[in-house]
């Protein structure tokens, strides 16, 4: 919606009749703009925020033609902009409303990282909620309150009003998305778990390939933000059933809700053609199993998120993968940065990245189940930290194809760290509390990306410090993600226990050479000749 921001405009003079549509003003139009507006830098710019001040005119002392009067300084706009039509996005936006331009063009990056701020209080907040109430409830409640607070933003009567929004909004958002990726995640088997992650991910990239044009079709950003919520509203009629979007099983069975449980897993056998009556072994084992589980009814046992603290392994893992969601979605915005001089048309870098996002995905797909989770995240913060250090070092030395191919690289590399990052956190926490460290990770990935608009907030003049910074930490990044463990095709963690016994793996599994001795099986004979106190 604030795309417009960086359209052409230009200062309102003070003087009506210079506006005028007359065929004299047609004809003098430029000598009329070049009088009242100064020119900037050597390119000779017009100024989109100042006029030129003349000074009162002198009493006439002599007969005969007066002397044109000279400038002696500028002053702002005091009657508004003219705005150029944008050759992309649309024609009304709360930037042209409230005349977020010049002196108040802070107000932009504001609403940014308010919205951020938003999704980062969401993720941490309606996280923990989906521990403690389930992941269809707070799905359910985030989708509702998503759906009044769209149509809020729409009829926002002032900036104030919509930024307050726009912080809600985002925090609504996060949830819905948090408790849809959990229940996705746990109802999946090991082996299509990445699959259905990628999956979703690419409807999120056709999603904002369809934006440009709807903002094209709508032209006003309060037709834009009414859809929206019109969309939001429709998702709630379709998957507010049940029997669409059930409760996650496994959350169910690590809380102790085994009778809840035992109708859902009852319901996804009748639904694939089972009977769960029937006296098999494999159908009679789940029988018994949740009989011995619900013996006695225990009431629904909760974790508290201060928990993990207690925990020896899964905060450090946690923290490791947070870290790396930051600086894999705070370096973008320095990528970006590198990008705009090479490509500078509006469509072209939307339209790139959105593609480099759908290849990062599909990079994932092919390589994170044939190589593991840790060697892929390895590879991504290697190529990101390298990408950024070469931009860093050669940004007044390398040529124009080298920077925008460093640039690309690095968008690819930071995308997929960030969205490996999260599935790797989902697969390491336990299920007890899953939500809250999912939310914690995205959280710090929002964070991360608040540095682009905080930076313009003053200017963009920390832009080569906040470089720097983020080029020091995916260095630093990459040497922690040496300590995570492999999560590939293992089952998930339910209880704290179980994730703190998820340890680290050699990174390259290999036996060391040694003579296969004829008593001992072959993985015995790998260890053959070393004692205890030497592993």
């Amino acid at each position: 919606m604030f795309a417009p921001a960086q359209s052409p405009l230009r200062a309102k003079q003070d003087n009506p009749e210079s506006e005028s549509s007359g065929a004299t003003h047609r004809i003098h139009r430029d000598a009329v703009l070049d009088a009242a507006i100064p020119r900037l830098g050597p390119t000779r710019t017009p100024s989109p925020c100042l006029l030129l001040r003349y000074p009162d005119p002198a009493p006439r002392t002599c007969p005969g033609p007066r002397p044109a009067p000279a400038p002696n300084g500028t002053w702002p706009c005091t009657r508004g902009w003219l705005y150029a039509l944008p050759a992309a996005g649309l024609l009304q936006s709360p930037v042209t409303q409230w005349n977020l331009v010049c002196g108040d063009g802070w107000k932009v990056p504001l609403e940014q990282v308010s919205h951020l701020l938003g999704w980062l209080l969401g993720c941490v907040v309606l996280g923990a909620g989906c521990d403690r109430f389930g992941r269809r409830a707070v799905f359910v409640a985030s989708l509702v309150l998503a759906t009044g607070l769209g149509a809020s933003e729409a009829l926002a009567a002032s900036f104030p009003t919509l930024l307050v929004l726009r912080l809600l909004h985002g925090g609504t958002l996060a949830g819905a998305l948090l408790a849809l990726f959990l229940a996705r995640l746990e109802l999946c088997d090991p082996p299509h778990r990445l699959a259905f992650s990628v999956g979703a991910g690419l409807f999120s990239v056709a999603g904002t390939l369809l934006l440009p044009g709807l903002a094209v079709l709508v032209q006003d950003w309060r037709l834009l933000q009414g859809l929206g919520a019109l969309m939001s509203g429709l998702l709630l009629l379709f998957w507010g059933f049940p029997a669409l979007f059930p409760e996650s099983p496994c959350w169910l069975l690590a809380t102790g809700q085994v009778a809840r449980a035992r109708k859902i897993l009852w319901h996804f056998a009748e639904a694939s053609g089972v009977d769960p009556e029937d006296s098999s072994l494999e159908e009679n084992s789940l029988v018994t199993e949740l009989a011995m589980l619900s013996a006695g009814s225990p009431q629904p046992q909760y974790q508290s998120p201060l928990g993990l603290l207690r925990t020896q392994v899964t905060w450090r893992n946690g923290l490791i993968l947070g870290f790396s969601s930051l600086v894999g979605e705070g370096i973008r915005a320095s990528f970006r940065r590198s990008l705009a001089p090479q490509v500078p048309t509006f469509y072209l870098p939307y339209f790139l990245e959105a593609g480099l996002e759908a290849a990062a995905l599909v990079f994932l797909l092919l390589t994170a189940d044939r190589c593991g989770r840790r060697p892929v995240l390895l590879l991504g913060t290697m190529a990101t930290g390298l990408a950024s250090l070469l931009l860093l070092a050669g940004a007044q030395y390398l040529p124009g194809w080298t920077m925008l191919s460093l640039s690309v690289l690095g968008l690819l590399a930071s995308r997929a760290v960030s969205a490996l990052s999260s599935l790797f956190a989902a697969e390491v926490f336990p299920t007890v509390i899953r939500g809250a460290g999912l939310g914690l990770v995205l959280g710090a990935g929002f964070l991360g990306q608040a540095a682009g608009p905080l930076d313009a907030l003053h200017g963009r003049r920390g832009f080569f410090l906040q470089h720097v910074v983020f080029a020091s930490l995916a260095v630093l990044a990459l040497l922690c993600v040496l300590l995570l463990p492999e999560s590939r095709s293992r089952g998930l963690p339910q209880s704290l226990q179980d994730a703190d016994r998820l340890r680290r793996s050699p990174l390259l599994r290999a036996c060391p050479c040694q003579d296969h001795l004829p008593l001992l099986s072959p993985s015995d004979a790998c260890w053959a000749g070393h004692t205890p106190e030497q592993h």
